[in-house]
C-alpha cells in the first residue's frame, strides 16, 4: 500500500509500505477514505521536533471497516467511521470522566500512519464511532476535521467555559482556532472575537461566526481585546497556537474569573508564576479527548447544522502529500485533504 513518511524536515516521501494486519483481538483494519496533514505535523517538518528516524505520518482519518479482530463487538465490516488520534478503551474511569487522551490503556490511535491507504486502529470499540450510515461524499470532509480538529476546538471552547452572554476571543487562525470559533458559536457565545492577519482565514472565521477581527499581536492584541471588553478583557480564550507568546496573549487578554481553553501543542512555553497567580485566570486544556464529543459532532454534521470540512482549502491525492506539506508550511493553505 502507499503511505507517507517523513525522513527529515521538509522531506516528505510517499512510497510503497507494508499493508497492516491485525495484530491483537481489539484491533481493526479500515481502508482510508480521506486523511490529511496537521498543523502539529509541522512541527517536525520545520525541524522544531525531533525526527529519530523515518515517521509513518498522519493521525486524522475517515475510512471504512475492512477487518475485525475477533473481540471486537460494536462495529461490523463495511461500517463508515470516524476515528481520533489517541486509541482508547473508553471504559477506564479517566474515559468515562471523558478524557479519554488520557486513557490508562492509550495509545497512538493510528499505529500505522493515518496519511496511508490502508491503517490498523488499535481498541477499535472504544476508539472508533461509526456514522449512521453511508456518508454522502460531501460530507466526507467534515467528518474528517471530526477527526481530530473540530473536536479539539471543541475541546477549546468547552474548556473555556464559551456559552450564551459570553465574549470569546480565540488566539491562532489556523484549523483549530477557526473551527474553535465555530463551537464557540455552537455553543451560544453572544461575541467573538478571532485574532487572525489573514484575509481568507478571516474571512472563514466570520463564516463561523465571529462578531469581531483583532489583527494586533502580542501585547498590542491584549491591548485591542481589552478595549473591546470595557477593559476587562473576555470572558473565554481560546489558545489554538503552543507557543509562548500566544499562550501569554491568551492569559493576558482573559478578564479575571475568566477560562482559557488551551488546545495548540506547546513548545517551550513557561508561564510566569506570579503572574498567573494574580490573574485570576482558569486554564484548562491539553491533548483534546476527540472521542468525548464525536457522537454529537458526527450527529450535528449528519444533520447539516455544521459544516466544519470549509477549513479543508486544498485537496491533494495522496501521492502528492510533499506538496501538501509544502502549502501548509508556507501558508497558502489552512489544510489539506489527502485522497488515498
Amino acid at each position: 500500500m502507499r503511505g507517507a513518511v517523513m525522513y527529515a524536515p521538509g522531506d516528505v516521501r510517499v512510497e510503497n509500505r507494508d499493508v497492516p494486519a491485525i495484530v491483537e483481538p481489539a484491533d481493526a483494519i479500515i481502508r482510508v477514505a480521506a486523511a490529511c496533514i496537521c498543523g502539529s505535523d509541522l512541527w517536525r517538518y520545520r525541524g522544531i521536533e525531533q525526527l529519530t528516524g523515518p515517521a509513518p505520518m498522519g493521525h486524522e482519518y475517515v475510512g471504512v471497516v475492512e477487518q475485525l479482530g475477533s473481540a471486537v463487538t460494536t462495529l461490523r465490516p463495511g461500517d463508515f467511521v470516524v476515528g481520533s488520534f489517541f486509541a482508547s478503551d473508553n471504559t477506564c474511569e479517566i474515559c468515562r470522566a471523558g478524557y479519554q487522551t488520557h486513557c490508562v490503556n492509550r495509545r497512538p490511535g493510528a499505529a500505522t500512519g493515518a496519511q496511508s491507504q490502508l491503517l490498523r486502529v488499535p481498541l477499535a470499540d472504544g476508539t472508533l464511532v461509526a456514522t449512521p450510515g453511508q456518508p454522502d461524499a460531501d460530507l466526507v470532509p467534515s467528518l474528517l476535521a471530526a477527526s481530530d480538529v473540530l473536536g479539539t476546538g471543541w475541546f477549546a471552547a468547552v474548556a473555556a467555559e464559551a456559552g450564551p452572554g459570553k465574549t470569546v476571543a480565540v488566539v491562532g487562525d489556523g484549523a483549530v482556532g477557526l473551527l474553535g470559533v465555530l463551537a464557540a458559536r455552537q455553543l451560544g457565545a453572544e461575541r467573538i472575537i478571532a485574532m487572525s492577519r489573514h484575509a481568507d482565514r478571516q474571512k472563514l472565521a466570520r463564516e463561523y461566526g465571529a462578531t469581531d477581527i483583532v489583527e494586533e499581536r502580542g501585547d498590542a492584541g491584549v491591548a485591542r481585546i481589552k478595549e473591546l471588553t470595557n477593559g476587562l478583557g473576555a470572558h473565554s480564550v481560546i489558545e489554538a497556537v503552543g507557543t509562548q507568546e500566544s499562550m501569554m496573549q491568551a492569559i493576558r487578554a482573559t478578564r479575571a474569573g475568566g477560562h482559557v481553553g488551551y488546545v495548540g501543542v506547546a513548545h517551550d512555553v513557561s508561564l510566569p508564576g506570579e503572574e498567573l497567580f494574580f490573574s485570576g485566570v482558569h486554564l484548562h486544556g491539553g491533548p483534546a479527548p476527540v472521542r468525548r464529543f464525536l457522537p454529537e459532532l458526527i450527529q450535528l454534521i449528519w444533520d447539516r447544522a455544521i459544516d466544519p470540512g470549509k477549513v479543508f482549502d486544498l485537496t491533494l491525492p495522496l501521492d502528492r502529500a510533499a506538496d501538501g506539506y509544502r502549502a501548509m508550511d508556507e501558508r497558502t493553505a489552512i489544510k489539506v485533504l489527502l485522497q488515498p
